[in-house]
């Protein structure tokens, strides 16, 4: 089976191809859009590219909540129909896409008035479970009423005096980093031709119609030129700067940018059986459980500096940790924040007042013959977006082409997985780790799996925990180098595991050990190597600085001292 192997020599031979043959898709840009148009276009049979400027996932789609969710918010904005398609993709990608990377997780939501709040609360949520029936996405539990000492029994952390019961309901979870490096790597066992670290830097034109795009190399700086008959740009938070690229003008979508951002504490640090959403004055507050910890967020707040880097800001921080400990018996302090991270949503602009209250609805849009334009939207949403801009992209070729097929593609690691689950405990006592271990890795790797036991099984030392990030193995930062297109520290420790987060040290005990295991297959020499560890440690002390920054401005200067990762610069 063609498991779209990533690697320096796959790259190498996709940037060779793509310069050389004139695809029918071109697709700018790995976020989880892009990442879907890609594999949508390759399941239709047409000839893809994708291009990423940095490495997959590394905007936006590493840097949400990591919830696959309707929205409850957008029922209260009447937005049925967005509710609706949400709950569907869901659905499919729990049952059938990737039951690897997206799993269930129950919430509480607390109340705190007397039955005119239940009533109102219960409704919406018993309208959410039906919208989710509607669209075909069964197989979650549905909502149940608690009273405060259910409430209590189920998440022990909550100030008694905060509430008179709770609702339980649920949705579902994805490391979106991952879900999104697979989407790649599934688009490219279909036959798409993949390079991160590749910017474009202009397009081609013939006459008024887009044939291709001028990118660059960012690890060697070699320019090629890349011919398409359709170009489809997926570039989020970028959109328009990418449009003024085309016409020097701000172009058909105005994107506003959001910042959220997350904490990450310990799960010791709160007592609970199950996640939690609290409703602020501005937006809504999640406490969601992940593995070891607990993540806390969101902010939303307009975002007009460093697209690459959003910084986190001393505000950011105290603002969350002062809405959730609202709520907990114990508070938590800046001592139980073992990570944090900031994100920018890309909305489509309206006249409102808060970004809080902009639509997640998407947009495509065809400004010049050639190309196709994708925006807005939302995580959970990505494959109705892929497809939509997919639709545009085969109308603009006015060549006969299939339907998409996506919601019947799973994605790699998923085929056979629940099969793979029951069987984790022989598949422990052959690889000769513990069961746990195996658990572990179905959770991020489904049935490829055995890709990683087999680089144990060459090399029984990759078996052993990572230094300085034990809940790690050493395949695992290995794997991310040989098989899923990792380039950089960076790409392995914050998006292909998330040890950047979940350590306390943001991973910089890793980084060293991590370098050393990957640099043979990079083809490090030592002083890139070395070169490597020290910006990895430089990002650290900046986005630790920037965190103690007032405003965002002082916030973005602190974290800009560092450059990004490319072996050109």
């Amino acid at each position: 089976m063609n498991t779209g192997t990533m690697s320096p020599r796959t790259r190498a031979t996709a940037l060779a191809t793509l310069a050389a043959e004139e695809l029918d898709v071109l697709v700018v840009g790995a976020g989880v859009v892009g990442a879907g148009a890609a594999l949508d276009a390759a399941t239709r049979g047409l000839s893809v590219g994708l291009l990423e400027a940095r490495d997959f996932a590394s905007g936006t789609s590493s840097r949400s909540s990591k919830l696959i969710h309707g929205g409850l918010r957008y029922l209260e904005m009447l937005d049925f129909s967005l509710v609706r398609e949400a709950l569907r993709e869901r659905g499919l990608l729990i049952q059938k896409l990737a039951p690897h990377l997206v799993r269930p997780v129950p919430f509480l939501y607390p109340l705190q008035k007397r039955a005119w709040e239940r009533l109102y609360v219960g409704a919406g949520i018993a309208l959410y479970d039906t919208l989710a029936l509607s669209g075909g996405s069964a197989g979650l539990p549905r909502h149940r009423h608690l009273s405060r000492v259910e409430a209590l029994k189920a998440f022990p952390s909550l100030r008694p005096e905060t509430l008179i019961g709770a609702i339980r309901y649920y949705d579902a979870q994805v490391d979106d980093a991952r879900h999104t490096m697979f989407l790649v790597r599934t688009a490219a066992a279909y036959g798409a031709q993949v390079a991160s670290r590749t910017e474009m830097i202009g397009f081609l034109r013939e006459g008024r119609r887009v044939v291709g795009v001028r990118a660059r190399d960012l690890e060697t700086g070699a320019e090629l030129e890349i011919r398409a008959r359709t170009v489809i740009n997926a570039t989020g938070v970028w959109t328009g700067d990418s449009q003024t690229m085309l016409t020097g003008e701000r172009g058909q979508f105005k994107i506003t940018a959001s910042k959220g951002i997350h904490l990450v504490v310990p799960r010791d640090r709160i007592s609970a059986k199950s996640g939690m959403i609290l409703r602020t004055a501005s937006s809504v507050l999640f406490v969601i459980p992940w593995d070891r910890h607990w993540i806390i967020g969101t902010t939303d707040t307009p975002w007009n500096l460093d697209k690459a880097e959003p910084a986190a800001s001393s505000r950011d921080v105290d603002y969350l940790l002062d809405e959730v400990n609202k709520a907990l018996v114990t508070p938590l302090t800046r001592d139980d924040v073992q990570g944090v991270y900031a994100g920018l949503r890309p909305l489509l602009s309206a006249d409102a007042s808060s970004t809080a209250k902009l639509s997640r609805e998407h947009a495509v849009g065809n400004p010049v013959p050639g190309l196709v334009v994708v925006a807005g939207g939302k995580y959970t949403t990505y494959r109705v977006m892929a497809k939509d801009a997919v639709d545009a992209a085969v109308g603009d070729l006015s060549t006969r082409v299939p339907p998409s097929c996506t919601d019947q593609v799973p994605l790699l690691g998923a085929d056979g997985y629940r099969a793979a689950w029951n069987r984790r405990a022989q598949l422990a006592r052959r690889a000769g780790l513990h069961v746990s271990r195996i658990e572990h890795l179905l959770r991020r790797y489904g049935t490829l799996t055995d890709e990683l036991l087999a680089l144990i099984e060459a090399d029984p030392a990759l078996g052993e925990p990572l230094t300085g990030a034990t809940d790690y193995l050493a395949a695992e930062v290995v794997y991310a180098v040989t098989h899923e297109g990792a380039r950089h520290l960076e790409d392995i420790l914050s998006r292909r595991t998330r040890i950047a987060i979940e350590t306390p040290d943001r991973g910089v005990a890793a980084a060293r050990t991590t370098a050393l295991l990957v640099a043979g297959p990079l083809g490090w020499s030592t002083e890139e190597t070395e070169r490597e560890i020290a910006r990895y440690e430089a990002v650290v002390v900046a986005e630790l600085a920037a965190q103690t920054q007032l405003d965002d401005e002082s916030a973005d200067a602190t974290r800009r001292n560092v450059p990004l990762a490319t072996s050109a610069a």
